[in-house]
Parts: structure tokens; sequence; C-alpha cells
């Protein structure tokens, strides 16, 4: 999967980001590098689903797929 990502110069130094794909999505970072890092972070804590909290029944099967 690629998604793009908007980086933005923070006025107070560094960067910040935002997916646009993914409302909500929002980092930032000291500097380029740190940024890189915290916009991983950032998409796989959006995109994480916790099933356990999700009602399945014994039909029902996980699958996870990679776009």
């Amino acid at each position: 999967m690629k998604l793009k990502v908007i980086v933005h110069e923070a006025e107070e130094g560094g960067f910040w980001a935002e997916v646009p794909g993914i409302p909500g999505c929002v980092t930032q970072g000291d500097d380029y590098d740190e940024l890189i890092e915290n916009i991983y972070e950032a998409v796989e804590a959006a995109l994480l689903v916790d099933v356990k909290k999700i009602k399945i029944s014994d039909k029902d099967r996980i699958i996870e797929v990679a776009v």
C-alpha cells in the first residue's frame, strides 16, 4: 500500500505531516528522519484494529490482506 503524505515545515522548527487518506492521521518530528519514523508509527496506529472488541461467531474468519 502506498499513501500520500503531506510534509509541512513547522513554524517553531522541525516538521509535521498529515496523511489525507486517513482522516486524523498526523504526526511531527524535530527533524526529517524522526518525522519519517513517526509517520510509520502514526499510520500503523491509525489502521490498528482490536478484533477482540468486534463480535464474531465461529463461522466468521479473520484474515489479513496486503494492498
